[in-house]
């Protein structure tokens, strides 16, 4: 079956901003065309020396993979990829390799891969060695660094909840100056951390692990990495599923578009967890009934009077609104921590909820820009970015001003330092996304997905020449394990290619989940990514 919804007056609003960016986006001519195929020599095939990880003991092994740095001179400088695999528990049975590519980007692919091992199904665990790896600019594969963690804090901690004047021309010079320090910091590695040579590393390591196809699951970030592989290499793909996927035209070449529903999806997560605690203020327990004011009054409160936290760093409105960012993706189950832990901001006591970001924080962070940056074309006129990201954070009111007015940090605010970008970008993919040829590729949305828009799933397997889409009806970001009925489509995909049938909804949402059966993944961190287990 098909959903169908009356239009919504967000979507409008979205599909406005859409058509008005990719319009002005086509007349500044910025949207580069197909990049001209030049032949060049074949890099070299890693070697891959097996052996204990640095952290043994869960039946992982590591090795390293030396990969070309600049793919325009494949047998040039190289650089080294940290791998992580665990061999299939079935070998008479074996199938192949299950890349598991995490989101981000800035997430670790090889603790991706050793942390949701244990969630896979036996099929997959006894079928398939199961491989991981850290992209390159990414923890053991070179970690980028643009901010410091110094520079980090103090633009975080001075930020707020409700920015005041002068917010816009704070966040335009933030964007210069965390763009000047890549380039002067990692200058040598940024331009080439885009994803077309992120793809090209993974099909060395294809090769390097001897197979002739890979099964691949991406999810977030990831389903973009996986996009942009079976576009270069459809007939290596033997099954691939994208969840919580990108629209990857408007991703890469209309970007301001791309982020005008970004905003919109987030604003309007946040906002149907308030109207729950609105319609159950008791097991909520934030807002007395009226939560959006009181979220609203909150951030200000914070700003005024930052609560200190054990590192004795200040939790402001912003820190709220950050956290809030990505605690949202857990979806119902986590409505009612959500609301105890506002409430206990509300009441200046310390909760996750406020916890400032670290320094693992800004690892991620510092990678999650400047992947973006690599990969996304903004136009470069200042009163376009002026305008574009007043009008963006305007039009969700609820998280929009301090996620889009902050400092540079995730997807919502790359636009102050990407429109303003100083390095080349050699290793973005500038051609076309429809896979011709690949084996049929399982995309996966969420309608209420708050970090990629549903609408964004329908685009991309509508883009796709093989793509066939599974929505799953629920909140929250990805469906994998999320979803016992999407979870059971994608594990029989994976290991006998069976789609399932066109036009398929899951609509096994979990409910709110009761505050005694708190959840695992409560307050949640971004530099964690993993799949849950199935619940």
């Amino acid at each position: 079956m098909q959903i169908r919804s009356a239009v919504d007056p967000r979507k409008r609003v979205v599909w406005g901003i859409t058509l008005v960016l990719t319009a002005v986006t086509a007349l500044l001519g910025v949207t580069p065309g197909a990049a001209t195929a030049t032949p060049l020599a074949a890099p070299p095939v890693p070697t891959l020396a097996w052996g204990p990880c640095a952290d043994p003991g869960d039946g992982f092994e590591c090795a390293t993979a030396q990969v070309p740095l600049d793919y325009r001179q494949p047998t040039g400088r190289t650089i080294p990829l940290a791998v992580t695999r665990h061999l299939a528990a079935d070998p008479a049975h074996r199938t192949g390799v299950l890349l598991l590519h995490p989101g981000g980007p800035g997430n670790s692919g090889v603790d991706f891969a050793r942390g949701s091992y244990d969630a896979l199904p036996a099929a997959l665990r006894d079928g398939f060695d199961v491989i991981g790896y850290d992209m390159r600019g990414v923890k053991r594969s070179g970690q980028v660094e643009c901010w410091n963690d110094q520079e980090y804090a103090a633009a975080v901690d001075a930020a707020h909840g409700v920015p005041g004047p002068g917010a816009l021309q704070l966040a335009v010079q933030q964007g210069r100056d965390f763009g000047n320090a890549c380039k002067e910091r990692s200058g040598d590695l940024v331009p080439f951390i885009g994803t077309a040579s992120n793809a090209k590393d993974i099909d060395l390591l294809r090769q390097a692990l001897g197979e002739e196809q890979l099964t691949f699951y991406g999810r977030s970030f990831g389903s973009y990495v996986g996009t942009v592989y079976a576009a270069q290499f459809p007939q290596r793909v033997r099954a691939m599923v994208l969840d919580g996927s990108y629209d990857p035209r408007h991703y890469a070449d209309v970007p301001y578009a791309y982020d005008a529903g970004q905003f919109l999806a987030l604003d309007a997560a946040v906002g149907r967890f308030l109207d729950w605690c609105a319609q159950t203020p008791t097991t909520c327990g934030f807002g007395d009934g009226k939560p959006r004011q009181a979220f609203e009054q909150l951030k200000k409160d914070l700003d005024a009077r930052p609560v200190i936290t054990a590192s004795g760093r200040p939790a402001t409105g912003y820190t709220l609104a950050y956290r809030l960012m990505f605690n949202i993706n857990s979806g119902k189950e986590i409505w009612p921590d959500l609301g105890q832990s506002l409430r206990a901001a509300q009441e200046h006591r310390t909760t996750w909820l406020l916890n400032p970001p670290s320094p693992a924080s800004f690892d991620f962070l510092n990678v999650n820009m400047a992947v973006e940056c690599a990969d996304r074309v903004y136009p470069t006129s200042r009163l376009l970015l002026g305008a574009v990201v007043s009008a963006e954070a305007a039009a969700a009111p609820l998280m929009g001003p301090p996620v889009g007015l902050g400092p540079p940090t995730y997807d919502h605010n790359h636009a102050p330092t990407c429109a303003q970008w100083p390095a080349e970008r050699p290793s973005r993919f500038e051609g076309s996304y429809r896979a011709a040829g690949s084996a049929p590729i399982l995309v996966i949305g969420n309608t209420g997905d708050p970090d990629t828009p549903y609408q964004d799933a329908v685009a991309l397997a509508g883009t796709l020449d093989n793509g066939r889409l599974l929505t799953f009806a629920g909140e929250g970001h990805t469906a994998y394990n999320r979803s016992a009925c999407a979870s059971a489509f994608i594990n029989t995909y994976l290991a006998t290619l069976a789609l399932p049938a066109r036009g398929t909804v899951c609509a096994d949402e979990a409910p709110p989940a009761p505050l005694a059966r708190r959840a695992a993944f409560t307050g949640v961190d971004e530099t964690r990514d993993v799949i849950p287990a199935l619940r």
